[in-house]
């Protein structure tokens, strides 16, 4: 089979091999693996690199995005959730005042935050 190393595919598509490593774990190609385990790109994964970066700058995309786009595809419990989520319209919930909407939704941000914000503290074990 022809097919070039992760590094001559990095020098030939004009992605550095840890970008390589890094599509593959997106899900986005799949290089074929030889008996000893090194990447192996053929004709085909070097088209699907082409083509990648053709969408990214077509679209001004990033990687990450063609990567959620692609989870998305695969992943119906995702997919519905965020469909859910952009359908949904802010209702200010019925037991909170009109007034106190902006109070009640800066407080559960805050909860939401505060274990981020907390300062690590070491525990008698871990001392």
């Amino acid at each position: 089979m022809d097919a070039l190393t992760i590094h001559e595919a990095a020098e030939t598509t004009g992605w550095s091999a840890r970008m390589l490593r890094y599509v593959e774990r997106a899900g986005l190609v799949a290089p074929v693996r030889s008996s000893s385990g090194y990447r192996l790109y053929g004709a085909a994964e070097l088209q699907r690199l082409r083509t990648l970066r053709e969408l990214l700058e077509r679209f001004d995309i990033g990687l990450s995005d063609v990567g959620f786009a692609a989870r998305l595809r695969d992943d119906g419990e995702l997919r519905e959730a965020v469909e859910e989520w952009l359908a949904a319209q802010p209702s200010r919930p019925d037991h909170i005042p009109a007034a106190e909407w902006l109070s009640f939704e800066q407080a559960k941000h805050e909860k939401l935050l505060a274990p981020a914000a907390a300062p690590l503290t070491k525990t008698p074990e871990a001392a």
